[in-house]
């Protein structure tokens, strides 16, 4: 049995779905097929989910968008009417959509959760549909009634154990089931989503649950690619990647699967397949347990900007009992959540999502740190970008970081800090961002060319 997930692009409009029903008419295994919302057409257009949100936005505001309602709706209207679909379909999705709206309107605690979902949930419905006009014998499954049980996080919810158990019994089943991703329901029956592009997320617990023999997740690109091509013209194609390679390749900047999707499909040791639902015969990337045989310890380099340094010095802060402890702390009292934490004998750096630290928070978590801490010197430095160097084994290979030293050397770059720690798999580098293009460029040279 395979678990097939096809995100947005590879739903955006009729036409792709054709070609998505083309895909599971090509295989008898791929029996479960977990779906995005409807994404770009091109490249002015619109997600719907950006739509969706947008709409509970004005209605949280008192002033609910009509235009934005129209273009939602005449999204899932267009699709079916191209696919010669029963008008019923449209009117489900409709009807969804309004009924979280008046959730929305009424304020209730998880009605936004409610109305972003609406886009998963229209595509199963519309490719369920598709299937069974094709000839095909499918069903629209929900996830309650699949069994994706989670906690009440709203946008961030996390699968429940239980869950992976009432999942498998979707094995008896003998058509090809259609699930929508990126929400699940909490034991009380609440509607609670994953984090923004959690329908990847969705696909790897179905995929757990199930015990699949492989998850497919087709999306626009043949294969990951070792750096991001806005950064260099045709990039080497990987052809396979651990878990623990592409976990870290997807937290720090590779779009093409969310960072945290894996981790159910590797407690599982379920290998994973990438690949082009517009060119579905290309072999695609494999995401497996085990190292592959490969001549080169760095498979990637990966890199995102949007992130700031909190700089905290204090004259023997190593002989300070507690003091990183508490200065995470205050990070966690003000709901600050941090990426990395290099530190010195008398400095650490805490690495943040700009996002997480906006300015009027800011100025409160420096006066704490100040006021609690007793530090000598607090700083925040912003317009940062992280450069991640990728590969099982790196640490037993001597010369890879004095090769990338030479590397941002030759670009001209300094390096404003740099971090490996415990782990096995990745070394990291902090750059200003203006500087990100030619570092990842240079590293690109001195690794793969």
């Amino acid at each position: 049995m395979k678990v097939v997930k096809f995100g947005g692009s590879s739903l955006a409009d009729a036409g792709q779905i054709e070609k998505v029903k083309n895909i599971i008419d090509l295989d008898e295994e791929r029996r479960v097929v977990v779906v995005s919302a409807p994404g770009k057409r091109h490249s002015n257009d619109e997600k719907v989910t950006d739509l969706l949100i947008a709409l509970g936005t004005s209605i949280q505001m008192h002033q609910m968008d009509e235009t934005v309602y129209k273009k939602i709706i005449d999204r899932f209207q267009s699709m079916t009417e191209e696919l010669d679909l029963s008008f019923h379909v449209v009117e489900q999705v409709k009807d969804k959509i309004d009924e979280a709206i008046e959730l929305v309107k009424n304020g209730f605690e998880h009605a936004l959760d409610a109305l972003k979902a609406c886009g998963e949930d229209g595509s199963a419905h519309i490719v369920s549909a598709y299937l069974q006009k094709s000839g095909s014998d499918a069903s629209y499954v929900n996830p309650k009634e699949a069994g994706i049980l989670v906690r009440d996080q709203p946008g961030g919810a996390l699968v429940l154990e239980e869950s992976f158990e009432k999942l498998y019994s979707l094995r008896h089943r003998n058509e090809i089931l259609v699930i929508p991703g990126f929400f699940g329901y909490t034991p009380e029956g609440e509607l609670v989503t994953f984090s923004r592009g959690g329908s990847d997320i969705t696909g790897s617990i179905v995929a757990a649950g199930l015990k699949a023999d492989l998850y497919e997740n087709f999306t626009d690109v043949d294969s990951v690619y070792c750096v991001n091509p806005m950064f260099v013209d045709r990039p080497k194609e990987l052809t396979s990647l651990t878990y623990r390679e592409m976990r870290e390749l997807s937290y720090a900047g590779f779009s093409v699967f969310h960072d945290e999707a894996l981790i159910p499909a590797f407690k599982e040791k379920i290998p994973v397949c990438i690949k082009n639902t517009n060119n579905p015969s290309a072999p695609g990337t494999m995401i497996v347990a085990d190292l592959p045989e490969r001549e080169s310890h760095v498979v990637g380099i990966a890199s995102d900007d949007g992130f700031l340094n909190l700089y905290v010095s204090k004259y023997l802060m190593n002989r300070e009992i507690g003091f990183g402890r508490r200065l995470l702390q205050i990070l966690e009292d003000e709901e600050v959540s941090f990426e990395h934490a290099p530190s010195g004998i008398d400095d650490m750096s805490v690495v943040i999502r700009e996002h997480q630290l906006p300015p009027e928070k800011e100025e409160k978590v420096v006066s704490r740190i100040k006021e609690e801490l007793e530090v000598d010197t607090v700083l925040i430095e912003r317009e940062m970008a992280m450069i991640m160097i990728v590969g099982e084994g790196m640490n037993q290979t001597i010369g890879i970081a004095s090769r990338a030293a030479v590397a941002f050397r030759e670009a001209e770059v300094n390096i404003e800090m740099i971090n490996q720690g415990s782990s096995e798999v990745s070394m990291m580098f902090g750059v200003k961002s203006a500087s990100l293009g030619k570092a990842v460029q240079s590293l690109y040279r001195t690794f793969f060319e």
